[in-house]
Order: structure tokens, then C-alpha cells, then sequence
């Protein structure tokens, strides 16, 4: 079982930046992808980044590619998103997911929220124009 918390969010101006913590539960963390979703209003839930093991695999949403990070501390069980050049259209909720890490796919696999087994509860960020 892991238990995810997300912290960070928070009201930025267009332009500012922001950095999404995820603290995880449990020995097992860096078995785990570690995912950044996001739902705004009236719309679906959708991708925004996943890492493997390392930070060395890593995968992002088009709309995000360039301006956001995700990294993971496997020693702190800590999974991070720095999101930069944010924009109105950022606003959502934004929530850490983990996903049972399989060798034979890449971290592209995990652009699919369905195939990751534990979520936190999301931390609202607000994207002001």
C-alpha cells in the first residue's frame, strides 16, 4: 500500500512558477513510476509527466513540454513537479499517482492514468491572468 500527499499549490500570476511536492508512504517507492495528472473544470483528468526509476526516464504532456519538470528523491520517497512559465490554462487540480513499475515498458506506458494503482488527493493550483 503507498499513501500519496501532494503540497505546493497555491494562486501564481501568469508567467510565475510553482513547485508541486508528493511525499509517498512505504519501502518500496522507487519500484514505483510516479505520475503528475490534472483536472481542470468540467473537463477530464489528464496527463502532465511521469518518471521511471530515475530521473533519466521521464515523459510529458505537449502542452507542458518545456516549461515543467518532474524529478523524484527515491531516498526522501519525494516525487516533484516544477512548473514554470505557468499559464491560465494550468489551473486544475493537480495529483501524484504511482504506478507499479514494469522493466518491459517505458515510461511512456505511464501516460495513462488507468495503469496507475494508487492516487493522492490533488492540490489545487490557480493560474491568474
Amino acid at each position: 500500500q503507498v499513501q500519496l500527499v501532494e503540497s505546493g499549490g497555491g494562486l501564481v500570476q501568469a508567467g510565475g512558477s510553482l513547485r508541486l511536492s508528493c511525499a509517498a508512504s512505504g519501502r518500496t517507492f522507487s519500484s514505483y513510476a510516479m505520475g503528475w495528472f490534472r483536472q481542470a473544470p468540467g473537463k477530464e483528468r489528464e496527463f502532465v509527466a511521469a518518471i521511471s526509476r530515475s530521473d533519466r526516464s521521464t515523459s510529458y504532456a505537449d502542452s507542458v513540454q518545456g516549461r515543467f519538470t518532474i524529478s523524484r528523491d527515491n531516498a526522501k520517497n519525494m516525487v516533484y513537479l516544477q512548473m514554470n512559465s505557468l499559464q491560465p490554462e494550468d489551473t486544475a487540480v493537480y495529483s501524484c499517482a504511482a504506478a507499479t513499475l514494469i522493466p518491459l515498458y517505458s515510461v511512456s506506458f505511464y501516460r495513462i492514468g488507468s495503469r496507475y494503482d494508487y492516487w493522492g488527493q490533488g492540490t489545487q493550483v490557480t493560474v491568474s491572468s
